[in-house]
């Protein structure tokens, strides 16, 4: 690991003010990935500017509305009372991320910042039709996530917290990997209070993707029958040793009517 200089501010303007100085800066939350690239001699940035010092950490539940602060730590969404309650499958999602560390040390923030395309808040964002907030504006959760591990936040800009609307009913499911638990396919199936319908997908492509033709078949008939027939396309899936742009495809299926059954 090459030496950084560490700054550790207590306000988002000094946050970003950092950065801007900074020659080659990195913005840390929960570290779960910036750390260990960085012992691995694949990340060698001048700066670490540590947003823990926000203290910008919290559940908010209001009505139709669920705030989570950049900060939170996947364990307290996961065990939040509230937040069980009015969406049950967020809680759920964060209770199955990585291992009790993880979860104790990894925030919502941070993980959709980094935009792994196999993590699973990415799908929780885009399904369930949440807004991204920053330190200067809202970006509706469908515009967030632009590429492998690229988002629409600039370089100067963090997360301060995510806004979900509670769904009439909405269910996660995915197929973990055995050693690292991340999504090989994970799928999120959300019927929202307007009646329309999102299907959002983790882990099969390089980012989270949605697969129109369920949502409209969902919409016409919420079970999980009405998509039996629906196949992705591999084209364009990831690739790897753990399964096959074929069987990903597959598995948004199958995972999908999974979801639908569980939705609640």
């Amino acid at each position: 690991m090459e030496n950084f200089n560490y700054h550790r501010p207590t306000k988002p303007a000094d946050a970003v003010k950092a950065m801007k100085k900074a020659k080659d800066g990195k913005f840390l939350s929960g570290g779960m990935t910036l750390l260990p690239t960085m012992k691995q001699g694949l990340a060698a940035p001048t700066d670490i500017i540590d947003l823990g010092g926000l203290n910008n950490s919290g559940v908010e539940v209001a009505g139709a509305k669920v705030v989570v602060k950049a900060g939170t730590v996947h364990a307290d969404v996961a065990a939040d009372k509230e937040l069980k309650k009015a969406i049950p499958a967020l809680a759920r999602l964060a209770g199955g991320i990585g291992d009790p560390h993880v979860r104790h040390r990894g925030t919502i923030g941070g993980s959709i910042a980094n935009n792994d395309p196999a993590a699973d808040y990415p799908a929780a964002v885009v399904g369930l039709n949440a807004t991204v907030v920053t330190s200067s504006r809202k970006i509706a959760g469908d515009k967030f996530f632009t590429d492998i591990f690229t988002t629409a936040l600039k370089d100067d800009e963090i997360v301060t917290a995510v806004e979900f609307p509670v769904p009439k009913r909405a269910a996660y499911v995915k197929f973990p990997n055995p050693a690292s638990l991340y999504a090989m396919v994970g799928v999120i199936v959300a019927e929202l209070k307007d009646g329309s319908v999102r299907v959002a997908v983790t882990g099969a492509g390089p980012k989270v993707f949605r697969v129109p033709e369920m949502e409209k078949a969902l919409e016409a008939k919420f079970s999980a029958d009405a998509i039996a027939g629906i196949k992705v396309s591999p084209r364009g899936l990831n690739n790897d040793l753990h399964a096959s742009p074929e069987y990903r495809a597959h598995l948004v299926n199958v995972l999908a009517r999974r979801a639908v059954a569980a939705a609640k």
